[in-house]
């Protein structure tokens, strides 16, 4: 009963560009190789998961493109960047995604990310001048939420590294997260993405809060961590459970 459904459920999201989209993001290969496995990503991945009201297919395909890219998953990449310009992130949006996520995952991985979404990106007639540039207009930086978080960081690590400190400051929280973009809640959501992808769950707590207080709700934090479960693999996922159960208890009291 519960293949049926869900099978019935992708179904009904087939016939649109990005159910079409979806469909491509499980090469023909699979069956050949794992028919099993094909099998579950056809009725449980595509038709439950993904069609999950708890969180949309376009938060989901941010998220995930956000763990791949995180992975080094390029194989993969081009599939999830067409899914996710078809689900309603827009190409400035996706643009940002790389660019923010390259100070949480690494230059390398965000060189690599912007090499699979180029051709893409080409074929759609996306050109770099219709993409944001580094001069952009901020947003208005919380000075009281920016001053605690940078006394919290000078006065823990300032002796171990002020080269961190300062470039953190400068860089990612006076720059990188006031770029307007991509909006504060999905910068967030793909950092928490990102830990999570990349067994970081030590880091989740400031990152988790903040998604939360810039719009993120449970019910999606939690939508999200069920579906990156599939990509990430469930050991990170469990290994982030605590985490957010902390964040969730802490918030409610």
């Amino acid at each position: 009963m519960k293949t049926r459904f869900a099978a019935s459920a992708f179904a009904l999201i087939a016939s649109s560009a990005s159910g079409e989209a979806l469909d491509r993001t499980i090469p023909d290969a699979v069956g050949r190789a794992a028919p099993a496995l094909e099998a579950y990503s056809t009725n449980d991945l595509l038709g439950s998961v993904w069609t999950g009201e708890q969180l949309s297919m376009r938060d989901r395909s941010l998220v995930t493109f956000a763990a791949l890219m995180t992975r080094h998953e390029t194989g993969n990449l081009q599939r999830f960047v067409e899914l996710a310009l078809d689900s309603g992130v827009t190409p400035a949006e996706l643009s940002e995604t790389v660019t923010h996520l390259a100070f949480y995952t690494g230059w390398g991985n965000a060189t690599a990310a912007a090499e699979a979404m180029a051709p893409v990106y080409e074929a759609r007639g996306i050109a770099a001048d219709s993409l944001p540039g580094a001069e952009v207009d901020l947003l208005a930086l919380d000075e009281e939420a920016e001053e605690s978080r940078e006394s919290f960081v000078r006065g823990t690590y300032g002796d171990v590294s002020m080269g961190v400190v300062d470039n953190t400051r400068e860089l990612l929280f006076r720059d990188l997260w006031l770029r307007p973009d991509l909006a504060p809640r999905d910068r967030s959501m793909v950092t928490v993405a990102a830990l999570i992808a990349a067994g970081q769950p030590e880091q989740m707590t400031f990152h988790l809060n903040r998604a939360m207080d810039n719009g993120l709700t449970q019910e999606e934090a939690g939508a999200m961590l069920s579906h990156l479960a599939f990509y990430a693999g469930w050991p990170k996922v469990f290994s982030a459970l605590p985490v957010a159960k902390d964040v969730f208890e802490n918030r409610a009291e």
